[in-house]
């Protein structure tokens, strides 16, 4: 099967809205980039980190005065050359479109998909028994938890009920009562962008993508851009025991953003993010097909208050943070056998799209097989200092 990664899909996106990126140029190391006219432009000599960019008042108007040169390479280019099958080492390459922000996630933010939390945790991570668990929890419950306000008199009176009746669960604790789940993805510098390869634990049998819209934050807490990402997610570790959540969430290559962040000005903000629909489809080497859908409209907790949950008076994030908001998809499609679910194999290809963010596309492997990620904040400042640019890293000319 030709099952080769299309990481040109949706590229029109690009021409309208603020776009900034990341590249690897070749013996040098990360360069901030900017998107304009299908042209990639290096602006490192104004800006050498994403996260410098986000600390301005409006990253977008500020762009637009920056004097920009010759542009890099053409965007098509660049897109081509980010497949590492297909990859000119003496060509750039795109990386996550972030450096220094801590990498976040919320997670439960969804009604269908804390059900499968909790189908998860009683299954204790065996995908033979999830579907006759998923079907007594729903009779059980007998409610639309859609429709409740997490923190509110009825989710609390929900609570009660569940409670009296052995129901309970630490996913229905955060995914209706008043604290959100939140949880720190990845390190700094270890998101893997469009087109590279991302892992899955090689001793996980029940895993699927999370595909999902990530905020940019600075570190005062303002939202200053949204991307897609990929949260990778390990549903027999972390079905066995929440305690596992670490190793279920961060592995090798097991968070991707991109392709590139956008930027919020006059024409994307947070009420587009808040009206995104994020399309999934996997495609496997054995012809498997799976596809799905999650609708931001239908998240029970609004991304700003997700934001404000992560930083406030009790916890900053001096460079910035970035925060997957969660996803409403549960795979439940068979892949294997009847009553088998959805598990990825080597060789599957991820798209997650969105009409105004683009394609964000990888295939997976496992973890201990992709590179190992080893440029991490030292290797950053070492390259950034040969190249005369650690001012510029700290703050924007």
């Amino acid at each position: 099967m030709n099952n080769n990664l299309n990481l040109s899909a949706n590229a029109h996106v690009f021409d309208t809205g603020t776009w900034v990126g990341r590249v690897c140029l070749p013996n040098e190391g990360p360069a901030v980039v900017l998107l304009k006219n299908a042209a990639v432009y290096d602006i490192s000599a104004h800006v050498a980190t994403v996260s410098a960019l986000l600390e301005l008042d409006d990253p977008a108007t500020w762009l637009r005065g920056v004097p920009l040169g010759a542009p890099l390479m053409e965007l098509q280019t660049l897109l081509d050359n980010s497949d590492p099958a297909r990859q000119d080492r003496n060509q750039p390459w795109l990386l996550a479109p972030i450096d220094l922000q801590a990498v976040k996630a919320a997670g439960v933010t969804f009604a269908a998909s804390m059900l499968e939390r909790v189908v998860e945790e009683q299954a204790k991570g065996d995908p033979a028994v999830a579907d006759a668990i998923r079907g007594t929890l729903v009779a059980q419950i007998g409610s639309d938890l859609s429709q409740i306000v997490p923190g509110s008199e009825q989710a609390q009176a929900l609570r009660a009920v569940l409670v009296e009746q052995g129901l309970w669960s630490q996913y229905l604790e955060v995914g209706i009562g008043p604290d959100a789940e939140i949880f720190t993805k990845a390190q700094p510098l270890s998101a893997v962008g469009h087109g590279a390869l991302i892992g899955i634990h090689p001793k996980s049998s029940w895993n699927n993508p999370e595909p999902e819209v990530v905020l940019a934050v600075n570190s005062l807490g303002k939202i200053q851009g949204a991307m897609l990402g990929n949260d990778v997610n390990l549903r027999d570790f972390e079905g066995r025991s929440a305690l596992l959540l670490s190793k279920a969430k961060d592995n090798n290559a097991s968070t991707a953003l991109g392709p590139f962040l956008r930027l919020f000005d006059d024409s994307f903000d947070l009420d587009d993010v808040r009206a995104a629909e994020v399309d999934l489809r996997v495609t496997g080497d054995d012809g498997f097909v799976m596809q799905g859908r999650s609708s931001m409209r239908q998240i029970s907790r609004d991304p700003a208050d997700l934001v404000q949950q992560t930083l406030n008076e009790n916890h900053q994030y001096p460079d910035g943070l970035v925060l997957f908001l969660g996803t409403l998809f549960a795979p439940k499609q068979d892949r294997d056998q009847p009553g088998g679910g959805f598990t990825h194999k080597p060789g599957d290809v991820v798209s997650i799209s969105n009409p105004l963010l683009g394609t964000l596309c990888n295939r997976v492997t496992t973890s201990d097989q992709a590179p190992a990620w080893e440029f991490g904040l030292r290797a950053l400042i070492e390259s950034l200092d040969r190249r005369g640019l650690l001012q510029v890293a700290v703050k924007a000319r």
